[in-house]
């Protein structure tokens, strides 16, 4: 057992309500539904809407990509901050009233990227400045401003472990909802034949399916602020010590499980929004038909429904980061050794990209319970749990391994030759480029996944025993 106290005052205490059940799981599966209707809408489509569609170089949407992300390393701490310390009347509602107030506004600054007049401006300039403003507006404001207090939630609804680990399932499950329906049915409607017979993404469709799906993201984040409970409050009876930010962020950033936390899932991200951003370009360019992208995301995607049933369990036998170590070597093999075989029938590379994708899904699943674990070992090490303040860290940290992936992916299609101009008006991509395209698509993102796997197992302290420890010296605090 750990030697640090359990007499240490109590910061939270369990408020009195529900018992935490189904309605729970299911209210916070829908708020990421709700999230990735346009985080992954933007993944999968921005990239190559600004470079197919309103002719913008990959490069410089890489670039935008890039800086937006190191900008929010500020706006995300601050929203965290603003969580913890923004004055809350109503015990239980500290996270969730923030969902009530930005669903509306995410969803707005979501459809604003996909305006298909922007492609008829004149001036290069001017769709440099819609797509960079209507960029920040979404991802640095408003998308921070609700996934910021949603995700931090997550530690509020139950204080165990198991049922935590429930909830993250429940939230990816969402976030595999809204990813199938974002990838494997949005191809088939934005992407069109033109009459040279070319397959190409048609600026207006992909307008319509952005304004729908903003449209659906504020249904889902309603059902969110319904259905769930905050059970974890601050202790009404505990001595109100406010410290410095500094001294709070000081001990944030200075928790080894927080730090190593941030380093998988940077990579991770890196790994799983480059696979994502190269899937268009990879089926449109190298195999031929956009359209292809359908099935690929759908049997890459619908199988890791099962894990709502099969993570809990891997968690509660192996623990979740020696689940996670397992499942991210496998998928990087997979993708390394579709590199290497040159694979030519898309069914074929479907069906490696299907297992690749089942054993990121495994420890994505468990990714968000991972999280929680960190902010109670804050609260161990700390006395005080700054559950938005850890989140937005967290949160940053995956935000910019999405934010390299798109950069990467910019640099790397010019690098390889890949001529945004040319595929704005349907032309066909020289040979390099396309075996490029195919390298970047599988070599890329398999070493990324080993890398995940490194450093679960060198730089993550909370394996199975450590987690263990942690709930029962918190336990016996808020039982004193």
């Amino acid at each position: 057992m750990s030697s640090i106290p359990t007499t240490k005052a109590p910061a939270t205490v369990e408020r009195k309500t529900r018992p935490f059940g189904i309605r729970d799981k299911v209210g916070y599966m829908f708020g990421d539904f709700g999230n990735d209707f346009t985080f992954i809408l933007q993944s999968t489509f921005f990239m190559i809407f600004y470079t197919n569609v309103v002719g913008i170089t990959a490069a410089h949407v890489g670039v935008l990509l890039l800086v937006a992300r190191i900008f929010d390393a500020f706006t995300d701490v601050i929203m965290g901050i603003i969580v913890d310390r923004f004055p809350n009347k109503h015990a239980g509602y500290k996270f969730k009233r923030w969902i009530k107030w930005i669903a509306i506004p995410v969803a707005v600054a979501s459809a604003l990227m996909y305006m298909s007049f922007v492609a008829d401006f004149d001036s290069y300039t001017a769709k440099v400045v819609w797509m960079t403003a209507t960029y920040f507006l979404w991802g640095s404001i408003c998308y921070s401003a609700v996934n910021i207090p949603y995700g931090s939630m997550a530690s509020v609804i139950s204080a165990d472990p198991d049922e935590r680990a429930h909830l993250s399932v429940w939230r990816s499950t969402g976030g595999t909802l809204a990813n199938i329906v974002i990838s494997s049915v949005l191809p088939l409607v934005v992407y069109v034949t033109n009459e040279a017979g070319v397959s190409i993404l048609s600026g207006e469709r992909m307008q319509w399916a952005a304004i729908v799906c903003s449209i659906l993201a504020v249904v889902c984040y309603a059902f969110c602020y319904k259905l769930v409970e905050e059970r974890v409050i601050e202790d009404p009876n505990a001595e109100k010590k406010q410290v410095g930010i500094g001294k709070m962020l000081a001990s944030v950033v200075s928790n080894r499980a927080l730090l190593g936390l941030i380093v998988a899932a940077l990579c991770l991200l890196l790994s799983m929004m480059f696979l994502s951003g190269m899937l268009g370009y990879l089926f449109l360019e190298y195999y031929g038909d956009g359209r292809l992208q359908s099935p690929a995301s759908f049997f890459g995607l619908v199988p890791s429904l099962v894990l709502i049933v099969l993570s809990p369990w891997f968690a509660k036998k192996f623990g979740k980061a020696e689940t996670g170590i397992a499942a991210m070597v496998i998928a990087g093999v997979v993708l390394i050794a579709a590199y290497f075989l040159q694979i030519s029938n898309p069914i074929v590379w479907i069906v490696f990209y299907s297992v690749a994708m089942f054993c990121i899904a495994i420890f994505n699943y468990l990714i968000w319970a991972f999280i929680t674990d960190v902010i109670d070992h804050q609260e161990v090490t700390t006395g005080s749990r700054d559950d938005g303040t850890v989140y937005a860290v967290y949160s940053w940290s995956r935000k910019l391994g999405q934010a390299l992936a798109g950069f990467l992916i910019g640099a790397s299609l010019t690098w390889v030759g890949f001529d945004s101009a040319l595929a704005s008006t349907g032309g066909a991509q020289s040979q390099a480029a396309l075996d490029g395209v195919y390298a970047l698509a599988n070599l890329v993102p398999g070493i990324g996944c080993i890398i995940v796997a490194l450093a679960l197992f060198f730089l993550y302290p909370l394996k199975k025993k450590k987690v263990e420890e942690n709930v029962a010296i918190l336990a016996a605090r808020r039982g004193e």
